[in-house]
């Protein structure tokens, strides 16, 4: 079978693997359908993310149809559709025991820790895997993972009806926040540098949306909300400056949320934090998101909308990987397809 393999920095091929067999009764066959290109996809390829090793075949944001399931499956049959939960955890160190397998000690994240999706086939365990409406569009329920990593931030936040949320950041993930933020119930503000992600935003339910290069963001924002601030800052572009930016945002009792991997620091006063008694915390893939995401996914309450704007096949991995890379501002997400 074909699989996108990475064998090493900038080394992407299409490479030829042996068909996966089951080998536990409680594993499930899984043919892809669709498969998105990510960030994280596009670290692996650039040799920047730290936590992969080589060759290493990619893809977390996987669609599919079972083939074939283990005998102690229950609830999946061949030809039910489902998307991938790509974490697998111990489910005894102090996160899992405490509900956050996401940052378990032991955790492996499929396509970066191990082979990933991005593949004719591949096995998994059955709890590994959710079952969607098979009458939805493979482009729709692909986008499971990404709308995970919104829920997540949204729930890390605790973002409920009535507050004011402040999302830093119009990109892909900036854009599932906004969506399930929406859900929620709040009134959300974005801001980003690209005009063309102010309006993308805008077309999908930001209420407001604001221009760094154009206006003083903090002074629009207390325009806004009578000078109260966001009730919960969420920060999807995590650069230093960002995360400062969002202490001087925050309202009184509020929360932000940190989605980021820089490593630079970022110098933040204490007294406001402690004033303000905010509440800072990280936010790390998901935790328990994906029966949510997939009930909005069935009830026709989550759509792209337009945030899939690319599609490749198999042949043309190579191609996608670089036209991802040279056009930053035309991608949003991009798609493998799979016969």
């Amino acid at each position: 079978m074909n699989a996108i393999q990475v064998k090493e920095a900038y080394d992407l091929r299409v490479a030829q693997l042996e068909m996966p067999t089951l080998k536990n009764p409680t594993d499930v066959v899984v043919k892809v359908k669709r498969a998105g290109i990510c960030g994280s996809d596009m670290h692996i390829y650039h040799g920047t993310n730290p936590l992969a090793t080589y060759p290493r075949i990619l893809g977390h944001e996987i669609a599919g149809e079972v083939v074939e399931v283990g005998s102690d499956v229950d609830g999946l049959v061949a030809g039910d559709h489902v998307v991938v939960e790509p974490i697998r955890y111990c489910g005894t160190c102090y996160a899992c025991r405490k509900g956050r397998p996401n940052v378990c000690k032991e955790l492996s994240v499929f396509g970066v820790h191990e082979d990933g999706g991005m593949r004719e086939f591949f096995v998994l365990p059955a709890r590994q895997l959710h079952k969607v409406n098979a009458d939805l569009p493979w482009e729709e329920v692909v986008l499971a993972e990404p709308y995970s990593i919104g829920a997540q931030a949204v729930w890390r936040g605790n973002v409920e009806s009535g507050d004011f949320v402040f999302i830093h950041g119009c990109g892909p993930i900036g854009i599932c926040i906004l969506k399930m933020a929406k859900l929620a119930g709040a009134t959300v503000m974005m801001s980003d540098l690209k005009q063309e992600r102010l309006a993308f935003a805008k077309a999908n339910g930001a209420d407001f949306v604001v221009s760094p290069l154009e206006e003083d963001v903090l002074t629009k924002l207390l325009d806004v909300t009578n000078g109260e601030g966001a009730n919960v800052v969420i920060d999807a572009v995590c650069l230093p400056q960002t995360v400062e930016q969002s202490i001087d945002m925050a309202s009184v009792a509020g929360t932000i949320v940190i989605l980021g991997f820089d490593e630079r620091p970022s110098n933040i006063p204490q007294l406001p934090v402690t004033k303000k008694e905010l509440t800072i915390v990280g936010s790390r893939l998901q935790t328990n998101q994906f029966a949510k995401v997939v009930r909005l996914l069935n009830e026709g309450k989550l759509k792209e909308q337009g945030l899939i704007t690319h599609r490749f096949s198999i042949e043309q991995a190579q191609q996608a990987f670089t036209f991802v890379e040279n056009n930053p501002d035309t991608v949003r997400k991009a798609l493998i397809e799979f016969s």
